[in-house]
């Protein structure tokens, strides 16, 4: 059901169009003055305004910019007595969605609201889709709390106001991705496109086309003009993933990009320019592939101007359960079932084994035993039995959670006890005996 708000300082004309649109099946709310209005709106936030031009402390049409500038999400309808055309196109100017005269438009009403209803949830929907998607490729999406990753965080968030190249460097799985995409939510060109390319994913002739496009006739199955991926990037970011696997001969293009902004299509004789910052990301020793002559070192050198080293998951596992939790709680969601409550034992098999797979490979692993789970409990028995063998064929004490054995205990007792109270960190403190400062405290040591 739409929210309306009537704003009008005849009450006779108000409490009408209030019998009337509530009979339409709308809630609605009242209003006879700016003042009030203003009020109404941080109360209800409704969906739709339906605003009178002469107001007693004020102008409907300059109240539209005050509107729509604390309520963007809502529609404005000015309604006025005497109509004329220039405070009607002011109005459109200022964020009105229309501007109807009384008594003339009144069979307007109805249907105008109607489509300002569907505006107003489009606007709704668009802005929880932008909200999500910044969260999603947020820093903040980044899980952990040990040093490394925070380390790495750190100088990516320093880098991304900048428009400088980034290489980004580590094994596979370990979220270079991720990172990229936080850059470029936290740069100045993230309203413009992320492109993501994986080199290793084309031949060489297919990359090219693929990466600078082509004109039509260039070769044979080229019927008409394609647009490479750093002209859809043009203004925005392209990630080139694996860059160590690019072919010797396509760098020399794209360190002319890096270098000048521009590159030759394929069947083309004059450049075309573009602006895009680049992100590259490896997981080989690039420097070795200069010395084996299959990389352009002045290519490197371009690229590296920003280099970020992720950690594998294994140089930093006190954040294990954090992910754990985190991928839990996701697949909890996607399966549709409720988040169960997790067994010591199954962080234990988890931070002892060695995650060549990095955070890729936790993630399936989680997905796999959410899945296989009989019960409300998960323990290290859902997990896959190599996982187990491997892990019960090492100490305890080499591959712990922490080099700080104590203190990995005590994290993962807290986490279990706050999964037991839902959340609740008053009766967290009294289940573990201690103040509830002291928990706020030990929740932002642990980084919960």
């Amino acid at each position: 059901m739409s929210k309306i708000l009537i704003v009008d300082d005849e009450d006779q004309i108000r409490k009408l169009l209030a019998r009337m649109l509530e009979l339409e099946g709308y809630e609605i709310y009242q209003a006879a003055d700016c003042k009030t209005a203003l009020s109404e709106m941080k109360r209800a936030v409704p969906d739709v305004v339906l605003c009178d031009v002469f107001l007693p402390d004020g102008n409907g049409v300059d109240f539209v910019v005050r509107l729509k500038k604390e309520f963007p999400l809502s529609e404005v309808i000015l309604l006025t007595a005497h109509g004329n055309i220039s405070d009607g196109v002011q109005a459109i100017k200022n964020g009105a969605f229309d501007y109807i005269t009384k008594g003339d438009d009144n069979n307007r009403i109805i249907p105008l609201l109607s489509q300002a209803s569907e505006k107003a949830a489009k606007n709704k929907s668009v802005n929880k889709e932008e909200r999500m998607d910044e969260r999603q490729y947020s820093f903040d999406s980044i899980i952990g709390s040990s040093r490394l990753l925070s380390d790495a965080i750190s100088l990516a968030k320093r880098v991304s106001m900048t428009d400088v190249p980034v290489l980004l460097t580590g094994e596979t799985g370990t979220g270079k991705e991720v990172f990229a995409q936080a850059i470029h939510k936290n740069s100045l060109r993230n309203k413009k496109s992320f492109v993501a390319v994986n080199c290793s994913a084309f031949s060489k002739e297919l990359l090219e086309s693929e990466m600078f496009g082509y004109k039509a006739g260039a070769f044979t199955g080229a019927l008409k003009d394609k647009k490479g991926l750093f002209e859809e990037a043009d203004n925005g970011t392209i990630f080139l993933d694996e860059i160590g696997e690019m072919a010797y001969d396509l760098q020399a293009k794209l360190l002319r990009i890096l270098e000048s902004g521009e590159y030759i299509k394929i069947g083309e004789t004059k450049p075309t320019k573009v602006n895009v910052r680049v992100i590259a990301a490896t997981n080989r020793n690039l420097a070795q592939e200069i010395e084996n002559g299959n990389f352009r070192e002045d290519l490197f050198y371009r690229l590296s101007v920003f280099r970020i080293q992720l950690p594998a998951l294994r140089e930093h596992p006190e954040d294990i359960p954090l992910l754990a939790n985190s991928f839990i709680r996701s697949f909890a969601e996607k399966l549709c079932i409720s988040i169960p409550k997790i067994d010591s034992s199954f962080y234990e098999v988890l931070c002892r084994y060695t995650w060549k797979g990095n955070v890729r490979e936790l993630r399936n692993v989680i997905e796999r035993s959410m899945i296989v789970c009989n019960g409300e409990i998960l323990t290290s028995t859902d997990l896959p039995i190599d996982i187990q063998q491997i892990s019960e064929n090492k100490s305890i004490g080499s591959s712990s959670c922490s080099d700080f054995e104590l203190a990995s205990i005590e994290k993962l007792h807290i986490i279990r006890v706050l999964e037991y109270t839902k959340g609740n960190k008053t009766e967290a403190a009294r289940l573990l005996k201690i103040g509830l400062t002291t928990l706020y405290r030990k929740i932002e040591e642990y980084g919960l």
